[in-house]
């Protein structure tokens, strides 16, 4: 993260935390099966604009946006004569690049985030902490191969490949549910809620990096 104003001698604690900090991104990721881009503003109110190619994965850009405040715009083209697969794959490579670069050294953060999400009759839990330790614990049980026609297999690549690149920990439980699209959409507000709690900065630390051991 970079410091738009340095401090002075004498700054006082409520002058540090009002100092803005720049906490945005812009990837482009080419592969020969691929081409994304990716741009967020971690700080923002939102906005999404999301065109992958697959509509179920936009709607679930979406959801991370909204409930996470986050701005976000992701733009994609793949081989989807193929499968959804690259596609789905290289988007949460390319968001978790970019929640990693946004992030920077993480000075501040709250850095953990828990929340349950309804969404009707599915209850999904998404814990997560924003460690410097990829991995992933996925817990969902998705009763259909797909939803429309996204594969509801992609779910688990989608997180993998962020949990990989921003290097979070998360744990995904289902406490309930036994409709697809309403597990999968659960998960993703609980997500998006998670990581707003996890991303927010505490006035308390001062720009500290939360660890003991001074270092993520």
């Amino acid at each position: 993260m970079q410091v738009s104003s340095a401090l002075g001698q004498g700054d006082t604690l409520s002058e540090i935390s009002n100092i803005t900090v720049a906490r945005t991104a812009s990837i482009h990721r080419t592969t020969g099966e691929t081409d994304v881009q990716v741009n967020l503003n971690l700080d923002g109110t939102g906005k999404c604009t999301a065109a992958t190619g697959i509509p179920f994965l936009d709607h679930m850009l979406h959801q991370i946006a909204s409930h996470g405040l986050i701005d976000l715009d992701v733009q994609a083209t793949g081989d989807l004569e193929i499968d959804d697969h690259h596609t789905n794959e290289d988007v949460g490579i390319t968001l978790g690049q970019a929640l990693h670069k946004a992030l920077g050294d993480r000075k501040g953060i709250i850095r953990f985030g828990n929340f349950l999400a309804p969404l009707d009759e599915a209850l999904i839990q998404v814990v997560l902490d924003f460690s410097g330790r990829p991995h992933l614990s996925y817990g969902l049980q998705i009763p259909t191969q797909r939803v429309g026609t996204y594969d509801t297999q992609l779910v688990r690549e989608f997180f993998v490949a962020i949990v990989n690149h921003s290097q979070m920990t998360l744990h995904i439980r289902q406490l309930d549910g036994i409709n697809s699209h309403h597990i999968i959409e659960a998960t993703f507000k609980a997500f998006a809620r998670a990581m707003r709690m996890a991303v927010e900065v505490d006035p308390r630390r001062a720009g500290a990096i939360p660890s003991s051991k001074g270092v993520l």
